[in-house]
Order: C-alpha cells, then structure tokens, then sequence
C-alpha cells in the first residue's frame, strides 16, 4: 500500500497536470511560466467572471475542465453550497444545496465555507466547518455525506474551522482542531466509512493536513499549536513527533522534496514574539531508520515569519510572508536569509512559483510578480479590481452580537474584496474571492 501510493503521489507530480486537485494544489505541479499570465488589470487578460452562489473563503479546484467551489449561504450559514463550473468560460454546470449540521451566525470573524474541497478521478470531497463532509460525483450526484458532528461530538471554536482535505490513495483525511474533540480522520472516498481516527489533544488551529512522500512511504505531517506530528497514511499511528513550538496556527505544512518540508509560523497577538514562534520557522526531514521514520531540524530562520500564507519553496528559494506584507527569502539548502523586501498588500493566499516567477497574491487583489532566485526584481503589480467601482457591501456580513475585534483567529474581513485563493492551470489563473471568481489568460 505505502509503495502504490507513493507511486502515485511522484506520478503527479512528476508529470505536472492540466488539474488543481487539493489545497495549495497538492499532488501536482503548478504550469510553466509561459503558460500563466505575467500581468493582468480590470481591463485587460481577464477572461470571464462569475458571480458565486453565497459567500466562501476556499480556493477553487480543478479537473478535467470543471471548476469545483464551496461556499455557504443564510444569516445563520444554514445551507452549505458545492458548485460546478465550466473552466473554458466559467459557465455554470451545476449547484448542489445541503442543509449545515452546525448552524452559527455568519460574521467576519466566523470561517465561511474555509476549507478548500479536494477532486479526484472519484469525485469531489467538499468539508465544511459545520463539521459535514460530502462527497459527489463529477455529475454533482450525492454520493455519500457524513455530520462529523453526530459521530463525534460538536464542535466548539469562536472562529471556525479551517483545514482542508487531503488526499491518500483511498482515503479523504480530515483534521478537526478545537476546544471540544479534536482529531485526524480517514474516511473511505468511496463509502465515508472511518477507516481509522486518532484523537489528538484538544487545541485551536486552522492549518491542514498534508501527504508527503518520504523515504518510507507517504506520511500525514501536520502542523498546529505546537506541535508538528507525522502519522501512518494506513492506521493513522503516530510516527514521530517534535515540540516546544509557537505560533503555528494557521500554516500547512510545504513538501519541496522526498522527506522534506518547511513549517511557517507568526506570533498572535499578545504573544511574546521572542518565543515559540521564533523557533518554528523552519525546515524538516523525514528518515527512516530500523526502528521507523524519524523527523529531526536542518534549520531554523528565527528572523522569518509567516501568518497566513504557507512558505513555499521554488528554485532553491524558501519565501515567508508575514501579516504586513514582508517577504523573507531564505537559502533552502542553508536557512540563511538572502533578502528582506515588502509587499504592498498583506497576503491571504499562499505564494506561487512557476518556473521564473513568484507570484505573492495580495489579499486586496494586488498581485506582485517577482524573479524567481537569491534577488529580488519585481516583473509585474497587477490590480483585479477597482476599488472605487467595487462595491464593499457585495462582500461585507455583519459582526455577530458581542464580537470584538484583535481577538486571536483567522484572518478577519476587511470592507471590501479579499483575495482568498485561486487555483494555476495551464493557460488560466483562476482567483476567488468571497462572492466571485475571475479567470485570468496570458
């Protein structure tokens, strides 16, 4: 089992893909350069738009030329939307309605349809942070559902849920972080029975799970509120674990080779900066050994630090982005830092890099393109919308009664568009924000 699907996972990924298929689009490469557009503004190299059923913060996925979306709708976020779209003109295909398990009133500090869902040649997985996870066929047709909530207890959180499915060879795995039961789950794709659950120390995160290949086969890493944990992708037994961390709440864990992945972290409000924090940004591997996989620290950057989009690696080059739109660039092979340069937005959405570009998606639809490589040149700023002619109350939802704003969580709203995630497909950037999505070509 572990060799059939790390085959599958390096097949993926070493053939790239024409799909989006996960969070962060885990599985597959992002296109060549050549093939995503460089510069882009409200009128130019945008395709078609569409306007989105309710209001969601996950990302877009992709396959076979279909556009799957999650979103959710109602003052109480009653009803959980899965929508299908064409890729060629954003056309819609279908709309599939479900009634919430865990009807919560819709705030700007509440997740709203968070988790980004997650497509295979099966179907798609949609999980909401009502604690339902659906599955349906590429036709839209239901093909099983289950209420986390009614198998293993309510959820409790003053901000939701964030984590995204991943994806094993025959599993959807589901990570639930909060103040009521808290644990990893892999549910069959074809049937949504367990096919196993660990419970882990009950604690608040937003982070995801992530498959990385290791030398020893594929394992779930996750990182979340001190703690980054490894776990068996068959029976979910913890494999190894390292502590004495800070400040990892929000980011996945980043594989950028067999074994190795980068962990992002940032101190919350009102936390000594000094501490935990500082320590976890930072690179790990996965061994293994005679007596198992073990998972030890190349390095730590203690000048780095990443809110809440992940650190990505590309062309040797590891890039943090904090809350105030500071980017760090570190040498992945040493942990040193090459530069230190700011952005004009903050960033939501976890970085790009395709072939000689990064691309740092700012939350207030600012795209800054820069040069792939040890120096900083920006090649293009590119703006999506104009903010005089956006309407903020499209986007706007009220603040539930008692809510105050600074409290530790994900992102709050802004009063106008957000840039939440988007998806990279040869020949087309697709990027969401609460109530819409654009399709941007070369």
């Amino acid at each position: 089992m572990h060799a059939a699907s790390c085959l599958i996972l390096l097949t993926a990924l070493a053939a790239g893909s024409d799909n989006w298929p996960a969070f962060q689009g885990a599985g597959v490469q992002p296109p060549p350069a050549a093939q995503l557009p460089l510069k882009w503004s409200p009128e130019s190299n945008i395709a078609w738009t569409s306007d989105l059923p309710g209001y969601g913060q996950s990302s877009p996925v992709v396959w076979n030329g279909k556009i799957y979306l999650t979103s959710i709708d109602g003052p109480n976020k009653e009803t959980n939307i899965v929508t299908c779209w064409n890729l060629a003109d954003g056309a819609p295909v279908w709309r599939k309605d479900f009634k919430s398990s865990q009807p919560i009133k819709s705030s700007t500090y509440v997740s709203r349809a968070a988790p980004t869902p997650a497509v295979d040649q099966l179907g798609v997985y949609a999980f909401f942070e009502s604690g339902d996870i659906i599955a349906l066929s590429h036709d839209g047709e239901p093909l099983w559902s289950k209420s986390l909530i009614a198998e293993y207890g309510e959820m409790k959180s003053n901000h939701g849920l964030g984590a995204s499915p991943a994806l094993t060879e025959n599993a959807v795995v589901l990570l639930v972080e909060n103040d009521g039961p808290s644990y990893l789950v892999a549910l069959d794709k074809k049937t949504g029975e367990a096919i196993w659950k660990t419970d882990r120390e009950s604690r608040i995160s937003w982070s995801s799970p992530r498959v990385i290949s290791t030398p020893g086969g594929p394992q779930v890493v996750i990182s979340s509120s001190g703690t980054v944990d490894g776990y068996d992708v068959d029976s979910g037994k913890q494999l190894w674990s390292i502590g004495d961390l800070g400040g990892n709440t929000t980011n996945t864990p980043m594989p950028y080779g067999d074994g190795l992945f980068l962990v992002g972290a940032s101190a919350g409000r009102g936390e000594d900066s000094s501490g935990g924090a500082k320590r976890s940004n930072m690179a790990v591997r996965v061994r293994e050994s005679d007596a198992g996989p073990t998972a030890e620290v190349l390095w730590r950057n203690e000048k780095a630090s990443s809110s809440f989009s992940t650190p990505i690696v590309h062309q040797g080059v590891a890039y943090w982005v904090n809350k105030s739109g500071v980017v760090f660039g570190v040498d992945v092979e040493s942990g040193e830092t090459l530069f230190t340069e700011r952005l004009g937005q903050s960033c939501w959405a976890t970085s790009l890099g395709a072939g000689d570009r990064v691309y740092f998606f700012g939350k207030d639809g600012l795209t800054t393109v820069v040069k792939a490589g040890p120096k900083w040149e920006v090649l293009a700023e590119n703006t999506l919308w104009d903010e005089e002619a956006e309407a903020p109350a499209a986007e706007a939802a009220p603040v539930a009664e008692g809510e105050e704003a600074g409290r530790r969580g994900p992102p709050a709203r802004s009063s106008g568009p957000v840039l939440y995630g988007y998806a990279a497909v040869p020949g087309k950037l697709l990027i969401r924000t609460g109530p819409k999505l654009y399709c941007i070509t070369p």
